[in-house]
């Protein structure tokens, strides 16, 4: 484990890294939710929105859309009751296991880039979980709780991949739609593997050489 960082490089990968894209990641989602039809919510036996409000921006490769995901990756725990307030409290509980650590200084190698970017789109998808639920139209006139409860995270980047649907038929070929805060929590994910790999290698040959 490396020495921890000091406060001010730690203020300074905050001010450089995790601001910036906290900042377009709500930025884009607002855009989305500002300009995108609203997509099917039941509320009280009555259906709003539309199936799915698709604009192509590279015919049959790349799409803006606008999805509502309660969820986690891959939409598990959409549509529940339950997934909204679990995956809110996961969130919460992640953002402050990783300050804690990577003040203690347990990010090293290309990981110390990790916990920046993981803060950001921890941050990005806590935002949407606490707010987004108080904009829909059919829980407007809802107890705050409720509204509290159809939180969800704003997922618009939609990407189809050759060779997706053998993989997972009922996708069509398109991967699951993510966000920019998706993107950086995935980024930081390969590089806490590439530096696990290194260091993994670095005392194979400690070993080795002894």
């Amino acid at each position: 484990m490396s020495d921890a960082p000091s406060k001010a490089r730690i203020i300074k990968l905050l001010l450089l890294i995790t601001l910036p894209l906290y900042i377009l990641d709500q930025i884009s989602k607002w855009w989305v939710v500002m300009n995108f039809k609203l997509p099917f919510v039941i509320h009280e036996g009555e259906r709003y929105g539309v199936p799915e409000d698709t604009r192509p921006v590279i015919e049959g490769v790349f799409n803006l859309v606008r999805r509502h995901n309660q969820g986690v990756a891959f939409g598990i725990g959409n549509g529940t009751t339950w997934a909204p307030v679990v995956f809110l409290f996961v969130l919460i509980i992640a953002l402050i296991g990783i300050t804690y650590f990577w003040k203690k200084g347990a990010f090293s190698g290309p990981a110390k880039w990790s916990a920046p970017l993981l803060i950001s789109g921890i941050l990005g998808n806590l935002t949407d979980r606490l707010f987004q639920g108080f904009w829909l139209e059919p829980y407007k006139d809802s107890s705050f709780l409720e509204r509290l409860s159809q939180g969800y995270v704003v997922d618009f980047l939609d990407f189809k991949i050759p060779g997706f649907e053998k993989i997972m038929p009922s996708s069509g070929g398109h991967w699951p739609a993510f966000n920019v805060a998706d993107s950086c929590i995935t980024t930081a994910a390969v590089l806490l593997f590439v530096t696990a790999l290194l260091e993994g290698r670095k005392e194979y040959k400690e070993k080795k050489s002894k």
